[in-house]
């Protein structure tokens, strides 16, 4: 029986038209490829796989370094209220040193010996300048007696007391790292907007990346403790021999913490000089290598915890003169309750943090500061009464009390002069709670009086604040004027506040007790 179907001859039919037919299908798209020169596949080719590989380059180190990051609270008390601009705006970073010793740190002692969060090895603030020409990194020494707040562990709910006269190395113990950060806001006046936290690991791993630190001592030396052995002169440090550099407590000056922190602070100088010389900075591959080493062994804020914030900051730092990267220590003497432990000076401390506050270049404190948007900001008016206009008073017969928030002993005697030559007879004076910024507060119907008293002090307007259980007039002296007699007056800093910049090359003095023979 005859097939009803079509026949169909092999090269007939509908599919061996459109396979003919160059203007259809898929054959049409081949068409356009046959046409194509072979050198210009070969680009199209390599164009399209170098694409997707560095897609797939760029997504793998996004994910490996956002996965290497570890995260904590910023604070662990009252919250940072100003929100900074990562690219541009002004930037006070908390750096510490994490004494833990579990993990890859164990082989350093037993975990016992950093229980609770740990304490901090190092602690130094680092302060970028709005406009991205200065640093300032303060180091504050770990046996300087503080006043510690009250602090809650934000992950287990746990409110700790406030403390006083506790050294500064504990201040994140108990509830961790945003405690320290909340300590150090409360003895400078300042408000930290990050911090970063590194583990003896990171030292080690850091150093080895980038081929050793050259450093540099007086005389051959041996530390048992930390295991410190150097010659005279320069070396070049990395891994095992640079964390002992850091970490020692007695190869230099005279065994105590103020020697320990100007070899820090000559380390961090030579790794800056390093960095800046062989261009790290402004190096993709070299950036990632280091990227990766640090955040294997770094905690950070919320607020920093992501790869492209890092790598702004990192943007930064890269253009700054290495001459204003400003190494300082905060100024010390040996405490009242216990002279093997260190206080800070005054009034020497008060005026560096009042110049930190005012944003003075440490190494050229004459030069004009970066002004802050509140000081670029329209003066606040002079505060009024709705009452009506009281007649003239009588200045010898108004009572003006000076509270002395400065830090600075017997400092309200000067400002009680400044008043009585200014015609307020009636000034007296008392000790009180350090504050930050000083105000001028009046009670109900002493506006005029209070906008006097802070003119003769040349206090702003916007300092001078109504307060109904003040009775008269009270001026709260607070860390921002512990100099002269008229506020904002250029900020006194001590006589070489600077230890060195990143620019000088220092060498260390050895301990006397540890040197050796070569």
């Amino acid at each position: 029986m005859r097939d009803k179907r079509a026949d169909v001859s092999p090269g007939t039919g509908p599919a061996s038209r459109h396979a003919d037919d160059g203007t259809a299908g898929a054959a049409r798209h081949l068409g356009s490829l046959r046409g194509m020169p072979v050198w210009l596949k070969v680009v199209t080719a390599v164009l399209s796989l170098a694409i997707v590989g560095g897609i797939a380059f760029a997504g793998f180190w996004y994910l490996r370094l956002q996965g290497n990051i570890s995260k904590a609270p910023l604070n662990a008390g009252g919250g940072n209220s100003e929100t900074v601009s990562d690219a541009t705006g002004r930037m006070q970073i908390l750096i510490l040193g994490s004494d833990t010793r579990d993990g890859k740190n164990a082989e350093y002692g037993e975990a016992d010996l950093s229980a609770g969060y740990g304490k901090s090895d190092v602690m130094m603030l680092m302060d970028i300048s709005e406009d991205n020409k200065r640093v300032s990194v303060i180091s504050f020494p770990r046996d300087l007696l503080v006043d510690i707040p009250e602090c809650k562990d934000g992950e287990t709910g746990t409110e700790y007391p406030a403390r006083s006269d506790v050294m500064i190395n504990e201040a994140m113990t108990e509830a961790g790292i945003g405690c320290a950060v909340d300590t150090v806001n409360r003895i400078t006046g300042l408000e930290v907007d990050h911090f970063m936290m590194a583990d003896f690991n990171a030292v080690k791993e850091l150093s080895n990346a980038v081929g050793g630190v050259e450093v540099c001592i007086s005389d051959a030396v041996y530390d048992p403790d930390s295991r410190l052995r150097l010659p005279a002169g320069t070396s070049m440090v990395q891994g095992e021999q640079a964390l002992a550099f850091l970490r020692t407590r007695h190869a230099f000056a005279d065994g105590g913490d103020l020697g320990r922190i100007k070899a820090q602070q000559g380390f961090l100088s030579s790794l800056t000089r390093k960095i800046k010389d062989d261009g790290t900075l402004a190096d993709p591959g070299k950036m990632l290598k280091i990227a990766d080493v640090v955040t294997q062994n770094l905690t950070v804020d919320e607020g920093l915890a992501s790869v492209p914030t890092l790598l702004t900051i990192g943007n930064r730092l890269k253009d700054i003169d290495i001459s204003k990267v400003a190494f300082v220590a905060v100024p010390t003497a040996p405490a009242d309750l216990d002279p093997n432990r260190l206080q800070i000076a005054e009034p020497a401390g008060s005026q560096l943090f009042a110049a930190l506050r005012k944003d003075v270049d440490l190494t050229d404190p004459t030069a004009p500061a970066t002004p802050s948007p509140s000081e670029t900001a329209p003066p606040s008016a002079a505060p009024t009464e709705t009452a009506p206009a009281q007649p003239p008073y009588d200045k010898a017969l108004q009572a003006v009390a000076v509270a002395n928030g400065t830090g600075v002993p017997g400092r309200s005697q000067e400002i009680v002069q400044a008043l009585i030559s200014g015609g307020f007879t009636q000034a007296a004076q008392f000790e009180a709670t350090a504050v930050a910024q000083s105000v001028v507060y009046y009670g109900p119907g002493f506006a005029d009086v209070a906008a006097d008293v802070a003119a003769v002090l040349g206090i702003p307007a916007g300092q001078t604040v109504a307060l109904p259980a003040v009775s008269g007039v009270q001026v709260y002296l607070g860390t921002d004027f512990t100099t002269g007699t008229t506020y904002g007056a250029a900020a006194a800093l001590p006589e070489n506040i600077v230890n060195q910049t990143a620019g000088d090359e220092t060498c260390q003095q050895a301990n006397p007790y540890l040197i050796v023979s070569e």
